[in-house]
């Protein structure tokens, strides 16, 4: 049971909810950069939250299964294709053996996740499957996807139904938040001179084009350092902001290094570094400081709503609404039976041809 990789994409890896415990021997902990869309993805088709899913930043490709299985992509609006049928993210769908799944490039952010009913089942490596590309780690080879490439599967349920996610939440889940972008000022915030400081949450700052699975490069405001741009290495986690000599902060994402020499002047609060992760090139904000109990209570509050999220799934209708259907349950003058339009129903077969 597998998936073929039809056509590569672009910065198409295999992502897990990410290898733990090991930063003291160096290694960074690699999966998702938005851990609540894929989340989601992987609910959508009856996976665990932390199943392997495939995690793209571009037209992620073309792909094949030798079973029926269930698909989702969630993270954002992406041009999706069943063959020639269009299909919405957001939910799950079925793939059949004989059908090519065309999906196209995320529209309004930068990462989207796509999920296989059983998840991926790559061996793991130090106890994951996510892929660390800059160390080779994991994944396909530890490397992006390409033509060619045989994805396996893991044992999934093929009768399950198709879900949805529940109203209110396409657009408004977890971590859909607008606002600035909250941070934790530390550890090496001494370094810099109290106007500095207040440049962080006085000035906007830009998303450039310098960024990749290991961090982002952050412009609009040179942010120097009194005492200097040189630090004894010392920890980092993901969200730490990085001020090397040029003034141009560094955001340190899922691929970050686990040590590191600049001053850190702030950290982002966990609950908004995949909101400021998905921002697109030329993207302006502001951010502002909490403390570190406000931010905690933020992300644990963010838990239980993708929890919530979770729960709230439902089942899509199973029938496909063809007009000679629709006109048949008298829809101008109103539902006669609303729970009709729901009840699955036999096609003739020229009606199952797309």
């Amino acid at each position: 049971m597998s998936v073929e990789v039809v056509s590569g994409g672009l910065m198409v890896t295999v992502q897990d909810a990410g290898r733990f415990g090991l930063r003291n021997m160096g290694v960074s902990p690699a999966g998702p950069i938005d851990r609540v869309a894929m989340a989601l993805a992987n609910g959508l088709v009856g996976n665990d939250p932390g199943a392997a899913a495939l995690e793209f930043a571009g037209p992620a490709g073309r792909f094949r299964s030798t079973r029926t299985v269930r698909f989702a992509v969630v993270g954002a609006q992406c041009a999706l294709h069943i063959d020639h049928r269009t299909v919405l993210p957001g939910e799950s769908h079925l793939l059949h053996p004989d059908e090519i799944l065309t999906v196209g490039a995320p529209d309004g952010a930068i990462w989207a996740y796509l999920a296989f009913g059983g998840g991926i089942a790559t061996p793991p490596v130090l106890g994951s499957r996510s892929t660390h590309l800059r160390s080779g780690l994991g994944g396909l080879d530890g490397r992006s996807l390409r033509t060619g490439d045989m994805l396996p599967l893991g044992p999934g349920i093929s009768d399950a139904p198709c879900l949805r996610l529940g109203e209110g939440l396409k657009h408004n889940g977890p971590g859909v938040k607008t606002g600035a972008i909250r941070i934790i000022l530390g550890p090496q915030d001494d370094y810099f001179a109290p106007e500095v400081i207040a440049a962080l949450t006085e000035c906007p700052f830009t998303v450039t084009a310098q960024r990749d699975r290991m961090a982002m490069v952050l412009g609009g405001v040179e942010l120097s350092a009194a005492r200097g741009h040189d630090i004894v290495s010392d920890g980092t986690v993901p969200g730490s902001v990085q001020v090397p000599g040029s003034g141009m902060p560094l955001v340190l994402l899922a691929e970050s290094q686990t040590t590191g020499g600049y001053p850190k002047i702030c950290t982002i609060a966990s609950v908004d570094l995949a909101r400021l992760a998905q921002m697109p090139v030329g993207a302006t904000f502001h951010f502002a400081v909490i403390s570190g109990d406000e931010g905690e209570d933020l992300w644990l509050a963010q838990q239980r709503e993708l929890r919530n999220a979770l729960k709230s799934l439902v089942p899509k209708p199973s029938a496909i609404l063809h007009s000679e259907y629709l006109l048949s349950c008298n829809l101008v003058g109103g539902f006669h039976d609303p729970a009709e339009v729901m009840r699955p129903v036999t096609l003739p077969e020229k009606a199952r041809t797309p």
